[in-house]
């Protein structure tokens, strides 16, 4: 019961504050999960945020729905992923009546402005951090090597993202474990 609780509050408080959707709602989720009530590990985190990149939909509502399971099963799942959808639900029928009532404003554009940077400072901490634990985990010469090989099959040869996650996956079964 009291894991559902905090459940239920750690996945609404995560989705409250993470303005912008799923990507700045993730830093704000591990550090529920990871530090706050070690739920996970960060290297647990890493593994389900790339599998979960992998798969199609929402990101915020496949970490809900797996950490969600992993707590307190299939109520856990419902309490979890109800706890992300709900707020932003609730939260865009409000806002965009306001957006639509204020859409001139200079206020308005100057906050949506100034949020974005705050974003990007918080995935950058996010991706430090799984970098560290990730060179800790494999080492410099893989990790580096599995980064130039994705940023080519990525970039020059224009392989889906997607492809190349499960690829990295196949290679930590085969090679890492």
């Amino acid at each position: 019961m009291m894991d559902w609780w905090q459940l239920l509050v750690s996945f609404f408080l995560a989705n409250v504050f993470g303005y912008g959707g799923g990507p700045s709602s993730i830093p704000l989720m591990y550090q529920e999960i990871v530090p706050h009530h070690a739920w996970m590990t960060s290297s647990e985190f890493s593994n389900m945020l790339a599998l979960g990149n992998a798969l199609p939909g929402p990101i915020a509502t496949k970490i809900a729905a797996y950490v969600g399971f992993q707590i307190g099963g299939w109520v856990g799942v419902v309490i979890a992923v109800g706890a992300t959808v709900v707020p932003s639900i609730i939260a865009l029928i409000i806002l965009l009546n306001i957006l639509q009532k204020y859409k001139k404003s200079p206020a308005i554009k100057g906050m949506t402005l100034l949020v974005q940077p705050v974003i990007a400072i918080m995935m950058v901490l996010v991706t430090w951090s799984s970098l560290v634990e990730s060179t800790k985990t494999i080492g410099y010469l893989q990790f580096f090597g599995i980064a130039a090989v994705a940023f080519y099959l990525i970039q020059k040869r224009k392989v889906h993202p997607a492809f190349v996650i499960v690829a990295g996956f196949v290679y930590g079964g085969v090679f890492l474990s």
